[in-house]
C-alpha cells in the first residue's frame, strides 16, 4: 500500500498535463501512486495519461466513458486509490520539488492527522510566482494536532481540495464524495474540516497553482455558476444532520454571503441576462439559511443586508458608487503626483541657478539603499579627514536608520533631495543619480562602481539583449559623461570600464573602499557580528550568495540548501543570501541551520561573519578573497549564463577556489573537505594577487585625499605586499568553526 495516492483529473489540460505528472514523478519521495482520470477529454489528455502509465507502473490511467465534471472525476480516482493519504492535484498545476517528502515528514511528525493543510503559490503565465497572502495562518507553532474549533482562522484560507492531504480511512469512514457541478470543492472542504478529529498544518508551499491567462473554467461566463446555490444547500444539509456542528452555521452563513457577493461582483462569470435571477436566488438562500452570530466586517454589513433583502438595484448602485469613488481617489492621487513632479522639477531648476555649496557632499548607493558599500566607506573617511564638510546620504525612509549620526538623510523625490543634487560640490554614487541630473561647472562626480566586473557591463551589452533588458544606452553614456573620476579596484577593472564606459573621466586605480573593513576588523568584532546573526558558537558558517540570472524571469535558488546542511552535519550553518533560501520552491519556513540573510543590508558584515563563501558569478568573490577564506563556485548553469550575459574571462580557468559544476559535485567537495584544502588556498592566493593588488585597508583614504583634498603628491599611498597584509581573522573557537583556511 503506497503512502500517497495522487489523484489528477484531466479535462482539456493537454498543454499542462506533462508538467503536472512530471512534477510528481520527479519527487524525491517515491512511495506513491498516481491515478490520472481522463474525464472524456476531447484533446490529448487520454493519450498523455496512457503514455505515462506505460512509462511508470505507479501511474494508472482511468478513462471515463463520458464527461462527468471535476467532482465525479475525483470520485472515480478515489475509487481506484489505495494510498494511506489522498492528495488531489489539478491537471494544470504542479507539485514543487520535495513537496511529497515535506508532506510525509510533517504527517509523521504530527501523528498522522485526518487532514494536513499546506500552502501554495500562484504562478502566472509571465513566470511570476506569488505565495498565498494568508500563509501566516499555517504557522506550525502550538499543538501539532487540533480540531477546527481550536483554529477557526483556517477557514480564511482558500477552500479548495488541492491544498490538503486527507487520511483515506477517515474519508471512507465518513463517506465523503464530491458532488457534480461547479464549486464542487465547497461541500467537500467545509464538511471535511468540520468533521476531522485531527488537523495539522505545514508552513510550506507544496503546490504551484497555475493562473491561466484564458480557459479557466471558473472564469468562464456561464449560467453554471448557479451551481453554487446547490453546493451551499449541501453544506447546510450536512450541518443540520449533525447537531454537534451547529456552532459552524453562523460562520457558513457569512462565508456564503461573501461567496455570493464575490460572484455577483465579478463581471466575467454571470451572463448579463441572468444577473437578476442570480441575485434573487442568492437572496432566497440568505433568507433560508440566515443564522446571526458570526462577526461581519463593517464594510460588508450593508452589502450583506441588501443581499438578504433582495435589493438588487440598491446593491448595484452602491457597488457602482464604490467603484466610481475608487476611480476618483486614484485620479486625484495621480493629479497630486503630477503637480508635485512639476513643482520638484521647477524647484531643481531654480536651485541650479544658485551658488554651489563648496563644503557639501552627497552620497548614495544603487536604488536608494541604506548606508553601505564604497560610498559609505568614503563618506566616513570624508568626515574623518576633511574639516567642515557637510555630508548627506540619499536613501529611502525605511533605510534612514542606517545613516550615521551627523550625516543628513535625504529621501528621494523630496525638495531637499533636489537642492542637494543641484548645489552640492561633491556627488558620490556606485550607480547612477536621477536621469534629470544636470552636471554643473564646479561639481565633482565620483563613480565608485559596485565591484570588479566578471559579467559584461556598459556598452559591451549592446549585442546582449537578454542582459541589457531595454537599457537606454544613450542615457547611459550621458550619465557616464558626468563622471569626473571612476574608481577602479585593479587593472582588470580599469581596462574593462574604460572600454565599456567610454568618456573623458580620470580613473583612480586605488583599490575598493568597501573592502577596507576586511583589513580593519578584529576577531572580537567578528565574534560580535556572528552572535548578532545567530551563528552558534563552534559552528562553521557558509555564506551562500548567488547572483541574478538575466535569462530567468523568476529568480530561484540553484542549490538545495536543506540537503547541503544534512550533508555537512550539525556543526555547519548556512547564511542564505538568495531570493528564496529554503524549502520546496523556496517558500518554506527556514531550516534551523539555514539563516535567511537575504534582506541584510551589508554584505561586508555577512562576509566578515562567515567562514567560507559559496557563490557563482557574483562580484562578491573578488572582495571576499581579501579575507583569505575559502571560496567554492557552484557553476551548474555556466553555459546558459555566459550565453545570456557574457563574462570577461573564463572563471573556470582562473577561479578563486574549488569549482563544482553540479550540486552533487558540490556536496562531495564539502564532504571530503576539498573546499578548504591546499589547492583551494593556492587558487585563492593567485586570484587575490590579480584582483586585490591595492586592497590594504586604505583605499578610502587614497580616494578622499585625491578627490576631496586635491592631493596628488605621494598618491597612491604605498600598498604593502600581500604577505604583510592582515585581513580580519575569525575568533578563536573550538570545533568545526576553527581553522578553515586552506
Amino acid at each position: 500500500m503506497p503512502r500517497f495516492s495522487v489523484i489528477v483529473p484531466a479535462f482539456r489540460v493537454q498543454a499542462y498535463l506533462h508538467a503536472c505528472l512530471d512534477s510528481v514523478l520527479a519527487q524525491s519521495f517515491k512511495d506513491y501512486e498516481i491515478v490520472v482520470v481522463d474525464d472524456c477529454s476531447p484533446d490529448a489528455c487520454g493519450p498523455i495519461a496512457d503514455e505515462f502509465a506505460r512509462r511508470d507502473p505507479r501511474v494508472t490511467a482511468l478513462h471515463l466513458p463520458r464527461n462527468t465534471g471535476l467532482g465525479p472525476a475525483r470520485n472515480a480516482g478515489m475509487g481506484r486509490a489505495g494510498g494511506d493519504y489522498l492528495i488531489f492535484l489539478d491537471g494544470d498545476d504542479t507539485l514543487l520539488p520535495d513537496a511529497l517528502q515535506t508532506i510525509a515528514d510533517r504527517i509523521d511528525a504530527t501523528g498522522e492527522p485526518d487532514v494536513l493543510m499546506y500552502d501554495y503559490a500562484r504562478t502566472y503565465w509571465t513566470g511570476r510566482s506569488v505565495r498565498n497572502v494568508l500563509a501566516a495562518h499555517l504557522d506550525e507553532g502550538g499543538p501539532d494536532r487540533f480540531r477546527l474549533t481550536d483554529r477557526p482562522e483556517l477557514l480564511q484560507l482558500l477552500m479548495v481540495v488541492w491544498n490538503k492531504a486527507y487520511r483515506r480511512a477517515f474519508i471512507e469512514a465518513e463517506g465523503f464524495t464530491f458532488p457534480p457541478g461547479y464549486y464542487e470543492d465547497t461541500p467537500w472542504t467545509y464538511p471535511v474540516l468540520m468533521s476531522a478529529g485531527s488537523i495539522a498544518v505545514l508552513d510550506a508551499v507544496c503546490v504551484s497553482y497555475r493562473q491561466r491567462r484564458r480557459g479557466n473554467i471558473l472564469s468562464t461566463t456561464s449560467e453554471k455558476h448557479f451551481d453554487v446555490f446547490d453546493q451551499y444547500d449541501r453544506v447546510f444539509a450536512f450541518i443540520d444532520a449533525r447537531p454537534e456542528l451547529a456552532l459552524w452555521r453562523p460562520v457558513m452563513f457569512r462565508r456564503m454571503l461573501d461567496h455570493f457577493s464575490a460572484l455577483f461582483a465579478s463581471r466575467d462569470r454571470l451572463p448579463l441576462h441572468s444577473r437578476a435571477a442570480f441575485f434573487r436566488r442568492a437572496a432566497a438562500s440568505c433568507r433560508r439559511y440566515r443564522t446571526p452570530g458570526a462577526p461581519v466586517p463593517r464594510r460588508a454589513l450593508l452589502r450583506h443586508g441588501l443581499l438578504r433583502l433582495g435589493a438588487r438595484r440598491t446593491y448595484q448602485a452602491l457597488s457602482g458608487a464604490q467603484r466610481l469613488g475608487g476611480r476618483l481617489r486614484r485620479g486625484s492621487a495621480a493629479v497630486r503626483r503630477a503637480v508635485r513632479d512639476v513643482a520638484l522639477r521647477a524647484h531643481y531648476r531654480i536651485q541650479l541657478r544658485l551658488p554651489l555649496r563648496s563644503r557639501d557632499a552627497v552620497f548614495a548607493t544603487r536604488g536608494g539603499g541604506g548606508y553601505t558599500g564604497s560610498p559609505a566607506a568614503i563618506e566616513a573617511k570624508v568626515r574623518e579627514l576633511v574639516p567642515g564638510v557637510r555630508t548627506a546620504w540619499i536613501c529611502r525612509p525605511v533605510d534612514a536608520h542606517t545613516v550615521p549620526t551627523g550625516t543628513r538623510h535625504l529621501a528621494p523625490g523630496t525638495f531637499a533631495h533636489g537642492t542637494a543634487l543641484a548645489r552640492s560640490a561633491y556627488l558620490v554614487n556606485d550607480s547612477a543619480f536621477d536621469r534629470g541630473l544636470v552636471k554643473r561647472r564646479g561639481q565633482v562626480l565620483l563613480q565608485t562602481h559596485e565591484g570588479t566586473p566578471l559579467r559584461t557591463v556598459g556598452t559591451d551589452l549592446l549585442d546582449r539583449p537578454a542582459a541589457a533588458r531595454g537599457t537606454d544606452f544613450e542615457q547611459l553614456l550621458r550619465s557616464v559623461d558626468t563622471w569626473d573620476f571612476s574608481l577602479s579596484a585593479n587593472p582588470h577593472s580599469t581596462l574593462v570600464r574604460e572600454r565599456a564606459y567610454p568618456s573623458a573621466y580620470t580613473t583612480l586605480e586605488y583599490g575598493s573602499p568597501r573592502n577596507d573593513v576586511y583589513h580593519r576588523t578584529g576577531p572580537a568584532d567578528v565574534a560580535r557580528l556572528r552572535e548578532t546573526l545567530g551563528i552558534p558558537a563552534g559552528c562553521t558558517a557558509l555564506l551562500y550568495a548567488p547572483t541574478h540570472r538575466d535569462y530567468r524571469r523568476v529568480q530561484r535558488s540553484g542549490l538545495d540548501l536543506e540537503r547541503l546542511v544534512r550533508v555537512l552535519g550539525p556543526q555547519f550553518v548556512v547564511l542564505a543570501r538568495a531570493p528564496h533560501p529554503a524549502g520546496p520552491g523556496g517558500h518554506r519556513a527556514p531550516h534551523p541551520r539555514i539563516i535567511d540573510v537575504h534582506g541584510h543590508r551589508s554584505v561586508e558584515t555577512l562576509a566578515l561573519a562567515s567562514d567560507a563563501l559559496i557563490t557563482d558569478y557574483a562580484s562578491l568573490m573578488f572582495d571576499y578573497v581579501n579575507l583569505d577564506r575559502p571560496v567554492v563556485l557552484h557553476l551548474a548553469d555556466i553555459e546558459a549564463y555566459e550565453a545570456a550575459r557574457g563574462t570577461y574571462f573564463d572563471i573556470t580557468a582562473f577561479p578563486p577556489g574549488i569549482v563544482a559544476r553540479g550540486q552533487d559535485e558540490l556536496f562531495d567537495i564539502f564532504a571530503t573537505d576539498h573546499w578548504r584544502g591546499s589547492r583551494s588556498a593556492q587558487l585563492r592566493a593567485a586570484f587575490r594577487a590579480r584582483f586585490c593588488p591595492y586592497d590594504d585597508g586604505y583605499a578610502a583614504e587614497r580616494v578622499v585625499r585625491r578627490v576631496f583634498l586635491g592631493e596628488t603628491d605621494g598618491l597612491p599611498l604605498p600598498v604593502p605586499s600581500a604577505a604583510r597584509r592582515t585581513p580580519a581573522a575569525l575568533p578563536a573557537q573550538d570545533g568545526a568553526g576553527a581553522g578553515v583556511k586552506g
